[in-house]
């Protein structure tokens, strides 16, 4: 089933809501990613983003409503849909029995690439990555770190045009960061669709160019970030999303014997 649109949308939503035992963790949203940005998903602990995510990438069955990549709907035309995308997970998913290059061997086989195109890719990957000094150690033993270097290597090798990176950066070391930040801005710049969720609100206000804000399972704020809002010009993401999710007139908590 294709989307109906004037303007075929990277990523769309139309009600999509996600229940577990009764209760919504994620309630009727409805999204629109354009085709090329860097979208930046957030939301406290809890919101939604993860569910989110894991429903548009097929990994969650949807309770209600809609959700398409590029005018494929993810249920009822779910492999158009996922051959367009890559996924770093928030829990990774690596096999811990195989080596990085048999690791990516395996996924670009899955993608039906052929070992020649594979082994190409494999070596600028984990040179991009720095998981080439990892050598024949297998991923059971690799630092949390590097088994997210690796998840993004993986989501990669393929050329997807959208891709899905739910805390990218996390445990990610201060040279490595910056070059992911560098490869992920050449890839907007190439037409790749990213979706990021961060709570590192200072890297998605220097690489996103839209943002939407949920909160309890529902979509608070979306749109370009420069329009998302603010009560002064002074105002950054941090106070705006401090806001929007109503923390920002609380009082910091302490503990009673500190105070």
């Amino acid at each position: 089933m294709m989307f109906s649109s004037a303007t075929v949308q990277a990523i769309e939503t139309r009600g999509l809501a996600r229940a577990f035992d009764g209760v919504l963790a994620v309630d009727h949203i409805d999204l629109q990613v354009p085709q090329g940005c860097f979208f930046g998903f957030l939301g406290p602990n809890g919101a939604g983003k993860s569910t989110t995510i894991k429903m548009l990438t097929g990994l969650l069955r949807i309770t209600e409503g809609q959700a398409s990549i590029l005018g494929h709907d993810v249920e009822t035309d779910p492999l158009a849909a996922k051959r367009l995308i890559g996924v770093v997970p928030e829990d990774l998913a690596l096999f811990d029995g195989l080596t990085a290059p048999e690791y990516l061997a395996f996924v670009g086989r899955m993608h039906g690439l052929e070992r020649k195109v594979i082994a190409a890719r494999s070596t600028e990957l984990l040179e991009l990555m720095d998981l080439v000094p990892a050598g024949k150690k297998l991923v059971a033993d690799f630092s949390h770190g590097m088994k997210k270097k690796l998840a993004l290597a993986a989501a990669l090798i393929h050329g997807p045009q959208v891709l899905f990176l739910d805390e990218p950066f996390e445990g990610i070391d201060a040279v490595a960061s910056r070059h992911i930040r560098g490869l992920l801005g050449h890839l907007t710049a190439k037409g790749v669709t990213i979706f990021l969720t961060s709570h590192i609100l200072e890297i998605v206000e220097k690489l996103c160019t839209d943002v939407a804000v949920i909160n309890h399972g529902r979509l608070v704020a979306q749109g370009p970030l420069a329009e998302l809002g603010g009560d002064g010009p002074t105002d950054n993401l941090e106070d705006i999303f401090l806001n929007l999710v109503d923390a920002g007139d609380k009082a910091p908590r302490t503990l009673s014997w500190l105070q």
